[in-house]
Order: C-alpha cells, then structure tokens, then sequence
C-alpha cells in the first residue's frame, strides 16, 4: 500500500498553526512495513468554560506524543480506511482519517479530542468536557472550515482541578554493565496516573521521586539497557536501546507499577508503552533538555521529566558526555535570539532613514 504522508500544514477549528515550532514524526506500522508517516507541527486553542467565564488555553502538540497503536490502522479488512491516532497527556487525542483518491491521499476526517480534567493543559477548567473537532473533506494543504461537536461528561465523574505538587528534586542514577557504567543519568521524575474511585469519580494520582528515598538497578550489553527506579510503592523501568546503523541511543520504552490510594477501585495498577522514541542522542554524547517534558505511558498514566540529562552505553567513567539538547530548549534560545535580532534591525532602519534625511535636509542650501 502507498503511505499516505501528511505535510506540515494541517488546519482546523483548533487551530492547526505553528511558529517556532519543530514538526515531529510518527509512523503507522504493520508487519514491519511503514503504511503511514506524518511530520506534523500542530498548535492548539481551546476555548473552554473556568469558573464564571471562559479561558482560551492554547498549548502545542508536544515531542511526548505517541501513536496510539490500537487506535492506528493501515487500513484493511473490518477497518479498511488508514487512520493515524496521536495521544498526549491524559486523554487528548488527534486523530486523522485518511481517504485514498485517484492519485493522491488526503485527510479526510481530523477529530480533535480533549480532557478538561487535565489540569496540564486546562489548569481552570470547571467542567470535565470532551469537545470534537473534525474536518470533512479536508486536503492536506487547504484550510477548511470545521464543524464543532461537544458531549458532556456525566458530572460524577469530573473532579475540580488538581493542584499539583512542587516539581520534584533532581536524582542521579547509574547502571554498571561488563565495561563499566552503561546508563548515566540526572533527573527529576514525577509520576501521574488516573484512576477510577470507588464512588465512580475520576481521581489523580501525582508522585514524586524522591531521590533520596528512591533505589536504582538494572542491566544492560551491546545494544539494550534497562534503568529500573523504585520509590515506596511506585517503580518505574526505562528501556533504552542502541540503533547501530545510525550509533543513536533512545527511549524505547516505559514500565509503570505502582499502587493507588485506597478509594480506588482497582487498587494496582500496571502500565507499560514500548513504542517510543524519545531522550535520543548520538552514541557517546549525553542528551540535555531543562524544559519539562511528558512521556506518555497510556491515556490515563504520564510521566514528567525534569532537568533531565542521560547518556547510555559508551560512557567515559562516571562523566557526561557533549550534549546534544532537546528542541523545546533550542527553541527558548531561538525566541530571544530572534527578538534581539529584530529590534537590531529596526534600530538599523531608523538609523539609515535618519542618515537619508540628514542628507535631503542639506541639500536644499547652497554655498553662497
């Protein structure tokens, strides 16, 4: 089957626009044979009702995004039309249907799922509401108009909006293979999951790391490594792999356990999401990012990442290696850059346009 590609420019009632901003990839896979691929820069702005008025929340597509696997399909047999899912946080989703004509693919449907009740990106909101958007027909490159759809979520189930805990303490962690150290890092972790309570309300559990308090192992070899944190009753396993065409390291995967407060009615909870592709640098190099950032376990489970630096497999003793930073990092330089940038320029121009009068003015006396 031909891949449908989808290109930058994607818009719609949420308002699929970009500045600053990197596109980022997913694939949709099946039997090892790449069906869809996409690079997408999305923007979002959500009109959404807060506590007697509304609040526009406009936030981007972040790198944390993942494929939703059982979600996605290339399209074939009870499902035949391709359709590429992404979810971020917990439970949005942009989701993209795709309708094959002649000689092309295009979008023909674009739904635009959201969570009031995530306190992230709707730190206000005072109603758990799920709103969707789609587009119909939609061309990759051409902008429609969309048509809105709410459904509102029964009230036993929207909390208020939870305040979340200070961002946790930075912990150093390593893992010690045959050759030495294998697995350096430094980083912040917070844990947060979803839960059903007893009562039928949705609650959130937030947890963080203490380093002090939280226990490492692990193991690694040639081209696979495993980092494995415990805190009380929580514990989390990174995976990380080596790409030897390339000599890249990355997140593959992440591993959740932990067990919930007592008014949930499922007391354990276990989540893992071995499809990722994040924290990635050159072999020998440490990758660097300040900006918080989201690694998405499944719709109700993410973990938060701060400060973080790691660096895995070929390690010079116990240092970090040259860095290699994350984008959201090089975009908050690239924004004052930018900005100095202009203001030169403008300085520039009055600068000449005061020259060129000064000239005019001049000329209009002559020497007697």
């Amino acid at each position: 089957m031909a891949r449908p590609r989808v290109p930058v420019l994607l818009a719609a009632a949420a308002a699929l626009l970009g500045f600053l901003q990197t596109s980022f990839s997913f694939e949709v896979k099946e039997s090892g044979k790449i069906c869809i691929t996409a690079d997408l820069l999305v923007n979002f702005s959500v009109e959404y009702p807060a506590k007697g008025h509304q609040e526009m929340a406009n936030f981007a597509l972040p790198q944390t995004g993942t494929v939703l696997l059982h979600n996605s399909t290339c399209g074939k047999g009870d499902a035949p039309t391709p359709v590429l899912v992404i979810g971020f946080g917990m439970g949005q989703s942009l989701s993209l249907k795709f309708m094959k004509t002649s000689n092309q693919y295009r979008v023909e449907e674009l739904t635009f799922s959201y969570n009031l009740s995530d306190a992230a990106f709707f730190p206000s909101a005072s109603a758990g509401e799920y709103e969707c958007t789609r587009d119909k027909p939609m061309t990759t490159i051409a902008t429609t108009t969309a048509r809105q759809t709410t459904s509102q979520v029964p009230t036993t189930t929207s909390p208020a909006p939870t305040t979340l805990p200070q961002n946790p303490a930075v912990g150093k962690y390593n893992v010690t293979g045959k050759n030495g150290t294998c697995v350096l890092a430094s980083m912040g972790l917070q844990l947060n999951v979803s839960y059903e309570s007893k009562d039928g309300k949705t609650g959130l559990d937030v947890l963080n790391f203490i380093p002090s308090n939280t226990s490492f192992s692990g193991n690694c070899d040639n081209s696979s490594a495993f980092l494995n944190l415990t805190f009380g009753k929580a514990k989390l396993i990174f995976h990380f792999v080596r790409n030897t065409s390339i000599e890249k390291f990355f997140l593959q995967g992440v591993t959740v356990s932990t067990t919930l407060p007592p008014e949930a009615k499922k007391p354990q909870f276990e989540a893992v999401n071995n499809s990722m592709s994040e924290l990635g640098a050159s072999v020998g190099n440490s990758y660097m990012c300040n900006a918080e950032e989201t690694l998405l376990v499944t719709q109700g489970a993410f973990v938060n990442l701060f400060s973080v630096q790691v660096q895995v497999f070929k390690i010079d003793g116990d240092k970090f290696g040259a860095v290699e930073e994350c984008q959201l990092d090089e975009n908050n330089m690239l924004i004052p850059i930018i900005v100095g940038a202009a203001l030169a320029g403008l300085v520039l121009i009055v600068l000449i346009a005061y020259l060129i009068g000064r000239k005019r003015s001049h000329a209009g006396y002559q020497t007697i």
